[in-house]
């Protein structure tokens, strides 16, 4: 009995630390009004995730690639990553300009248009780079991003190395920390 009552102690006492670890694991997925304010304090570049419910990419690229520790901890901690749903019927004010799902694009929202320049694909991933004026550049990428492209591209962007080196001389030098 007292052996059956130690594992469940053991087991009772590291479960929560089993969730911490977990949860450190995870993408801390802002709106994207909360990560245009956060830029504004402490700016970062933004990295918006656009999906559809439908799309059955973007569920596999939430699956294999954003649950990876390496994917998390570099758009946790060199992004505002943001999740964004490209057909989301909710009003949204972003840099000063009001945006609307109005139909004229089909299902698809006004600022997810904006955002991929009206290539209208799912999964798309869009860099939101900041340039030397504190200016938003867009970059957005279509498809689905295997975990090792997806470090490659988070490092390529997250401290500016898209300003000083090409990136086909990126990748050859590149050291991936996923196995």
């Amino acid at each position: 009995m007292k052996k059956f009552i130690s594992i469940i102690a053991v087991i009772f006492f590291t479960l929560p630390l089993a969730a911490q670890v977990k949860n450190s694991s995870q993408v801390k997925w802002y709106t994207i009004q909360e990560a245009e304010k956060l830029s504004k304090v402490s700016p970062r570049p933004l990295f918006i995730d656009a999906y559809t419910d439908w799309c059955g990419w973007c569920k596999k690229m939430d699956n294999e690639t954003f649950s990876n520790s390496v994917i998390a901890d570099l758009l946790n901690n060199k992004f505002y990553p943001v999740k964004f749903d490209a057909e989301t019927k909710q009003k949204i004010t972003f840099l000063g300009k009001e945006f609307i799902n109005d139909g004229k694009y089909g299902n698809a929202h006004q600022l997810a248009v904006a955002l991929m320049n009206g290539q209208m694909s799912y999964p798309t991933v869009i860099f939101m780079l900041l340039n030397d004026k504190g200016e938003f550049e867009i970059a957005p990428l279509p498809g689905f991003k295997q975990s090792k492209e997806m470090e490659m591209l988070l490092s390529y962007f997250a401290d500016n190395t898209y300003k000083t080196k090409s990136w086909d001389d990126f990748q050859k030098g590149f050291a991936s920390r996923i196995r």
